[in-house]
């Protein structure tokens, strides 16, 4: 069974990104965006709401043209447009690079797409994110903690009256500071024991590049 891996950066205070929807604080080098790719390489899709699939479509389909992408950010490129993304949204009306539209989020349907082969599932987009949590679909968690304080803005988490217990399965500091903590279910890790870790999210280091860890 596919697993739903929630895959999102975050604020030491636990935002996603600042009041008018910054990100140009994530702190992604060469070595987090490496790992990152290396990590989604494995991933069956991509899923994603419309305002997060629309920043990737405007900038990765032909970032490895421009000479001043760097190894890691061509080599994303590369990935985000050969993998199969799926899109939840109710307006957008066309897509192209592999993606399908899906109009609303049904439980059913969801524990069909992880019924079938293929790599683990790569979710991000803040909002699309609560709704899985919502509906308890989350079965991973590969959260990247940059060292920053916002004070402000969106929160990954929303507030819910349900506990879920989790378990930590890898933790590894960045030579920039960025930390990755990956938890799983508790209830899981029968299922999961002796699984290798790896995991990765990024963005681009200084800047408000697109990667779909956002909202």
């Amino acid at each position: 069974m596919r697993k739903i891996v929630l895959m999102m950066s975050v604020s030491l205070d636990g935002y996603i990104e600042g009041p008018n929807r910054e990100i140009d604080w994530h702190l992604v080098d060469d070595e987090v965006h490496q790992h990152f790719n290396d990590t989604l390489r494995g991933m069956g899709a991509f899923l994603s709401g419309r305002v997060t699939y629309q920043l990737m479509a405007d900038f990765w389909p032909t970032a490895d043209a421009d000479p001043a992408s760097t190894g890691p950010v061509a080599d994303f490129a590369r990935i985000w447009r050969d993998m199969p993304k799926i899109v939840f949204s109710r307006t957008l009306q066309h897509a192209g690079w592999h993606t399908t539209i899906v109009r609303d989020l049904v439980v059913e349907d969801i524990h069909a797409l992880k019924a079938q082969e293929g790599g683990d599932l790569a979710l991000g987009g803040a909002d699309l994110a609560a709704e899985f949590m919502r509906h308890d679909l989350v079965d991973e968690y590969r959260v990247y903690v940059h060292p920053v304080l916002l004070g402000r803005g969106k929160r990954l988490f929303p507030e819910t009256d349900t506990l879920t217990p989790l378990r930590l399965t890898e933790s590894r500091t960045f030579g920039n500071g960025v930390a990755l903590l990956r938890y799983e279910r508790a209830e899981s890790t029968a299922d999961t024991a002796g699984t290798n870790p790896a995991a990765g999210t990024a963005d681009a280091a200084g800047t408000d590049r697109p990667n779909g860890t956002g909202s």
